[in-house]
């Protein structure tokens, strides 16, 4: 199995609408053989929304990973001190998130285990679901593609009629991307049609 032995620390932030898709992309990391430890943002923690509500989420992440959720910041601290991951994966990684991210400010459980992590020189895959991909965050991404050991699944403008700032990964490239990332491989290209 493509993952056996490796072992995954899933963050999930708050792009509610993009969260059923990756809860296929987790099923399929761990038939692979993958070690998945779900890491989860305050609003992925509390906020029901028109795509679900957060306990049913949580619950979900619990049955497909068999662990218990790291939804705090003193959770997910040791995750560089003790080297728990091969690579964090923060998938949807929201505007706001990975604005906080490209600018040092950690104060999410979610940003802490990347923060933790990129301390060991280790990979975190970065895929993005945010409405001003292509306004205010294109800076934050600009940064984020140059940042030693941060990669990025393959993303795409998803509407570019009626949303023509947003950008959102390919969600079912994740695992692809983790492969390459272990590797110390950005996987190319990066920019690519969403409807594709």
């Amino acid at each position: 199995m493509k993952f056996e032995g490796l072992k995954i620390g899933f963050a999930i932030t708050g792009s509610h609408c993009t969260i059923h898709e990756i809860i296929q992309v987790m099923k399929r990391l761990m038939a692979e053989g993958a070690e998945l430890t779900p890491i989860i943002s305050y609003s992925v923690d509390n906020v029901d929304t028109r795509f679900g509500k957060a306990e049913e989420w949580k619950q979900q992440f619990r049955e497909i990973t068999h662990k218990e959720l790291i939804h705090t910041i003193p959770e997910a601290e040791p995750i560089g001190p003790t080297k728990m991951f091969d690579c964090v994966v923060i998938a949807p990684c929201t505007g706001n998130t990975l604005a906080k991210l490209a600018n040092g400010i950690i104060d999410t459980p979610v940003l802490m285990a990347a923060k933790s992590h990129l301390r060991n020189q280790r990979p975190v895959v970065l895929a993005i679901s945010t409405n001003d991909g292509l306004g205010l965050n294109a800076r934050n991404i600009g940064t984020l593609l140059i940042t030693k050991n941060v990669y990025l699944v393959p993303f795409g403008q998803d509407n570019p009629v009626v949303k023509a700032n947003s950008l959102v990964a390919h969600m079912n490239r994740v695992p692809e991307t983790i492969l390459m990332a272990c590797e110390g491989k950005q996987i190319q290209p990066v920019l690519v049609d969403y409807r594709v």
